[in-house]
């Protein structure tokens, strides 16, 4: 009885140990639970990806780290990931400011200033300079207003995954195609960003729409819009392939106010 119970447990053992955990393939864009206080800026990147890849606004990350427009970032740049505290500089030390006393009210009466009036009347513009600047506005309104956005499907395969605001990686669709088959526009916009920096999301596509809505086209084989360029609702801007990932897809994102949200909410019924 000694033996035959031994000889269980050997074996017992031996299952245990023969028994493998595979890896998980293909998504390597799994983050923390909580976002760094800083990062550290890497060859590729611009402002646009670095606030895409932690979920925050393009102005957000501007105002923490007192950026302005075109918002310039340079590699070794380290960029705050958090609201700054109120403080004032000292040597060595941050001191919290405090508030200045008021002065007291002066008893002489107080005058308004003239108003300075401002003539409603347009200026004229030469006929030859009309047409450059309507053209200039209509190509500049989608990313420069907050209308709403006119979606469309950007491939036409259907949905292997839906969106998961669960999920610790990637939060959005995945629609399944042919490598090579055209990645276009979800609405019109312009690219914001295009290459393969962030990790996970192999050659990716980044469009501004208005000041709320972003897209983002990931895994493709071919990038063909370019960074700075206006692109109009279904124009191609890649081709679709599996960077980044372990079979031929398009990884579709909504983002609003930095934040995803779940396309299906905003793309039209099919």
């Amino acid at each position: 009885m000694l033996r035959r119970a031994w000889l269980i447990l050997i074996c017992l053992l031996a299952a245990c140990s023969s028994h493998q955990i595979d890896a998980p393939v293909g998504d390597r864009s799994a983050r923390p639970l909580r976002n760094p206080d800083y990062h550290r800026v890497r060859q590729g990147d611009t402002l646009y990806s670095v606030a895409f890849l932690y979920g925050y606004t393009v102005d957000e990350l501007a105002a923490w780290n007192r950026l302005q427009a075109p918002y310039n970032i340079y590699k070794g740049q380290q960029l705050r990931l958090t609201v700054p505290a109120k403080t004032t500089a000292g040597k060595g030390e941050a001191r919290v400011s405090k508030p200045k006393k008021r002065p007291p009210r002066s008893s002489q009466p107080k005058t308004r200033p003239a108003k300075k009036v401002i003539s409603k009347a347009p200026a004229k513009l030469p006929p030859s300079r009309v047409s450059s600047v309507q053209t200039t506005a209509r190509r500049a309104s989608p990313a420069a207003s907050n209308a709403a956005v006119n979606w469309s499907w950007p491939a036409g395969g259907r949905v292997i995954r839906g969106y998961n605001s669960k999920s610790t990686g990637k939060k959005g669709i995945d629609i399944i195609g042919k490598s090579g088959e055209s990645v276009r526009a979800a609405a019109a916009g312009k690219v914001v960003y295009s290459g393969s920096g962030l990790s996970g999301y192999g050659r990716l596509i980044i469009i501004k729409h208005n000041k709320d809505f972003l897209s983002a086209y990931a895994h493709n084989r071919k990038l063909i819009a370019r960074e700075g360029q206006w692109v109009e609702k279904g124009a191609v801007i890649a081709q679709m392939g599996s960077s980044g990932t372990d079979r031929t897809q398009l990884h579709f994102e909504i983002r609003k106010k930095g934040r995803p949200v779940d396309p299906l909410r905003y793309l039209p019924k099919r």
